[in-house]
């Protein structure tokens, strides 16, 4: 791991972009193509802040950085209207895929909120269906090219609604159809997951396995509620578990405390003293995995308590501390990030280098919802393309 140097130039003898790349956390509805939208957009008589191309790509990455995540949720009133019909569900998925494999992912989940797709008279299960023969179709046309991608659908049910049961009937039937995960996203601050606590007994029940958006718009009882109430073998986002850990410099022979309150860790001087509460603890020393998204982060305003810039982020802290961290894209149409790209704003930020980017994706890879033959089979595959680096 390596001291954080907010100034420094990435300085690679490597290609990022043909890193091989596992992604835990994109959703369908944030990475759809303009150009796509465009045209699904005149098909469906949806009017467009834009139609042209680049333009419109311009007013979703303008209209996300606002540092508000409603604000931020709102540009998906675009995308969703255009994947109200199997043929748009299908096309968006398969691009969605063939988008992944270009920036070099070999595993990605795939998020989406069927229940959102139901405008123009598909049912839940027709919506999942038309997103699978998506998602296979762009693990077909990807395999044309010579290279291999896996993808899995993870079942969101929305959290302002009162679905959650219905959804997570559906993502287990659909089991051995694709879905491979649940989730619940939305508007978290004042939804807990507490409100489906039925629902995820029912998952549970059924071994079936469950990432929760927590600790991004809400902070520490949103990811209590995520381990206890939701059973999450993951945090979607997460990030704000480093509300939970309190950093002491020393300046001067006086001590300053910082809450960024148990575990004491010492680290480099640039972190100083650093003590775990009792929930930041249990998320480290389980390994819970928190599907970090840093430029989202800052679009949303999920780290504003730390500070304004990418070097004030806490991922680079949880990292040091040995937390169970994956970076991950959140929305790369309204982040206007690729998977690449946030691996350079990590080099570029913090120095990393080629052993922490291996890191961070073997991290990924073994918090897969996979079965361990497979995960294993993905972990191997990785280890071969950095070592053929080295």
């Amino acid at each position: 791991m390596t001291e954080t140097n907010p100034d420094a130039a990435p300085d690679l003898d490597f290609d990022l972009k043909g890193l091989p790349k596992v992604s835990l956390h994109d959703h369908l509805d944030g990475g759809l193509r303009p150009a796509t939208i465009i045209e699904l957009a005149e098909q469906a008589g949806h009017t467009l802040p834009s139609t042209d191309p680049v333009a419109l790509g311009e007013w979703f990455r303008e209209s996300a950085d606002s540092g508000s995540l409603v604000r931020y949720l709102e540009t998906f009133d675009h995308t969703i209207a255009v994947m109200q019909t199997k043929e748009g569900l299908f096309r968006v998925a398969k691009e969605f895929v063939e988008d992944l494999a270009d920036d070099g992912v070999v595993y990605g989940e795939v998020r989406w909120a069927p229940e959102q797709h139901l405008q123009q008279g598909l049912s839940l299960d027709d919506a999942v269906e038309a997103v699978q023969a998506g998602l296979d179709a762009g693990v077909d046309a990807v395999a044309e090219t010579g290279r291999d991608i896996q993808v899995g659908q993870l079942i969101t049910a929305m959290r302002h609604a009162d679905r959650g049961q219905e959804i997570a009937e559906l993502a287990v039937r659909h089991r051995n159809n694709g879905a491979v995960g649940f989730d619940i996203a939305g508007a978290e601050d004042g939804f807990l997951p507490a409100r489906f606590k039925d629902a995820f007994t029912y998952l549970a029940q059924h071994n079936f396995p469950a990432t929760i958006h927590a600790g991004e718009a809400a902070g520490l009882e949103s990811i209590q509620s995520a381990l206890v109430d939701g059973r999450a073998l993951r945090l979607g986002h997460g990030v704000r578990i480093a509300e939970d850990v309190t950093v002491e410099f020393e300046e001067d022979g006086a001590a300053e405390a910082a809450d960024v309150d148990s575990d004491s860790d010492e680290v480099d001087d640039n972190i100083g003293l650093v003590t775990l509460g009792e929930l930041a603890s249990w998320v480290r020393d389980r390994g819970i995995a928190l599907e970090i998204c840093p430029s989202s982060n800052l679009q949303t305003g999920a780290i504003a308590g730390f500070g304004a810039g990418i070097e004030s982020h806490p991922v680079d802290m949880l990292y040091q501390l040995g937390f169970n961290v994956t970076i991950n894209t959140d929305n790369r149409l309204m982040s206007g990030v690729t998977l690449t790209d946030e691996f350079e704003l990590l080099v570029e930020t913090f120095d990393y280098d080629l052993d922490d980017l291996l890191e961070l994706t073997l991290n990924a890879a073994e918090a897969a919802f996979l079965p361990l033959e497979e995960k294993e089979a993905l972990v191997e595959y990785i280890n071969e393309a950095y070592a053929d680096l080295g």
